[in-house]
Formats: structure tokens, sequence, C-alpha cells
């Protein structure tokens, strides 16, 4: 039985550069050939084909998280990706230096825990699903550009509605506030204080 792909890497490979996708576009599709990619900037929803010819969320790549490895086994992506928000990814691993923790192994690691992470995000009190995904897209600056209403409301299990009643009361509690950043709807993209919820 042969484990690894036997698709032809060096026409893969001829097109190895860096990508910069915009929010809503598509990274690739599930069965289709490519390479592995790291998430250098933004998030990346993952969604799973079923049986009735639709796709399902599935999960969610974050900034240093690896897209499609499993090209390097199957031959084939194994979920259809696309930008949630502004995505910068740079091919993985060939053209880089490996460096400390960048290896195979630490990488599905780390897949394996934001896979547990999106699992916390499905269960329990609606304003703590959404406050554990803004918390875990906010970056160190403490700011956060945000999945579309009905992106978050399929990752959460929640309804569009109660989505958008959610951020209108972390906004009142000035937990959420808005933010302008160049390029992104000024819904979507907040400076993040949690202070008011430790109250």
């Amino acid at each position: 039985m042969r484990l690894f792909s036997t698709v032809d890497r060096s026409t893969v490979l001829k097109a190895r550069h860096s990508r910069a996708l915009e929010a809503g576009q598509a990274i690739y599709q599930a069965g289709g050939d490519g390479m592995a990619w790291r998430v250098r900037h933004g998030v990346v929803r993952l969604d799973t084909p079923t049986a009735k010819g639709e796709t399902a969320f599935a999960s969610l790549a974050i900034a240093g998280d690896i897209l499609g490895c499993e090209t390097m086994l199957f031959g084939c992506y194994t979920f259809t990706a696309s930008a949630l928000t502004h995505c910068e990814l740079a091919p993985w691993p060939e053209g880089e230096p490996a460096t400390a923790g960048e290896s195979l192994l630490e990488s599905l690691a780390i897949a394996q825990r934001r896979a547990a992470d999106v699992v916390a995000l499905r269960g329990g009190q609606a304003v703590d699903r959404v406050i554990g995904l803004i918390r875990l897209l906010t970056d160190g600056a403490g700011k956060v550009v945000l999945p579309t209403r009905q992106d978050i409301a399929d990752i959460t299990n929640l309804r569009f509605e109660t989505i958008s009643r959610i951020i209108k009361s972390l906004e009142r509690a000035h937990v959420l506030a808005p933010l302008k950043i160049e390029g992104v709807h000024a819904t979507r993209s907040f400076s993040v204080d949690f202070a008011p919820l430790a109250g």
C-alpha cells in the first residue's frame, strides 16, 4: 500500500510563491491537488464536503497554522479553504529556513489544539462562544478583524441574529470598540478590552 502521494510535485512546486487573499476569496477546493501553506496573517475557514454535495464548517486556521499538509500524503486537499479576513499565505515547508517549532509534528499538534478550540466554540452559552472566538482571533496588540456575521454564526453554531445582538452588546459594554482599518468593513474591525468582562 502506497502511503505517500504520487502527484507530480514538480508541477506544484513551480507555482510556489506567497499569496495574499481578500476576505471571501477561495484558497483551494476539497479533492483538488496542490501544496501546503503556512498562514502568515489572517483567518482561514475550512469546510468539509457533505453527502448532499454541499459544504459544512469544519475548522479554522489562524496565523502560524499550516494548511493542506495532507496533500503530501494523499495527493489532494481534504477540506475546502477560504479566507475569512485578509490573509497572507507562504509556501510550506520549501523556500524558508526551518526554525524551532516549525516541524510537521509540532504543526499537527497545534492543529489538534485548534480543533479543540473550535469544538469549544460550538457549545455552552451563546455569549461565551462569541467571546471565545474573539479571544482566539485577537492579535497581540488587542485588535481583531472579525469574520462576517454569517461566518461567526457557522463557526459558533448560532443564529445570525444572535451574533448581531451579542456583538452590539459587547460594543455597549466597551469590550469591542470600532476601529478603522483600511480595506476592512467598519462593522468588522475592533480594538478589544476584556477587562469589563471581569467585573
